[in-house]
């Protein structure tokens, strides 16, 4: 099974360098979106209210937490070294 080179349709996929903003784009994402339901749900608890305030909240801590990723990969790869034994 091969893959193809294609995102889809006639766009191409990035040059693998790409990887290191990509892949920490898409972590911090899910990762604000997530954290911030659960804490309007808890505060708030299930309500349409929510549903209103969850898109504002996401992208105010995205828009916090892609950068901070950015920032805290390095020293986070440094502690990762200190603690396992990689290949």
């Amino acid at each position: 099974m091969s893959s193809s080179p294609y995102i889809f349709g006639r766009i191409p996929k990035l040059p693998p360098k790409y990887a290191l903003i990509v892949m920490p784009f898409f972590m911090s994402g899910l990762m604000s979106g997530i954290i911030c339901m659960v804490n309007l749900v808890r505060a708030m608890g299930w309500t349409t209210q929510v549903l209103r305030a969850w898109p504002g909240t996401w992208l105010l801590a995205w828009a916090v937490a892609f950068p901070t990723v950015l920032l805290v990969i390095p020293l986070v790869k440094r502690i990762t070294t200190k603690l396992v034994r990689l290949p």
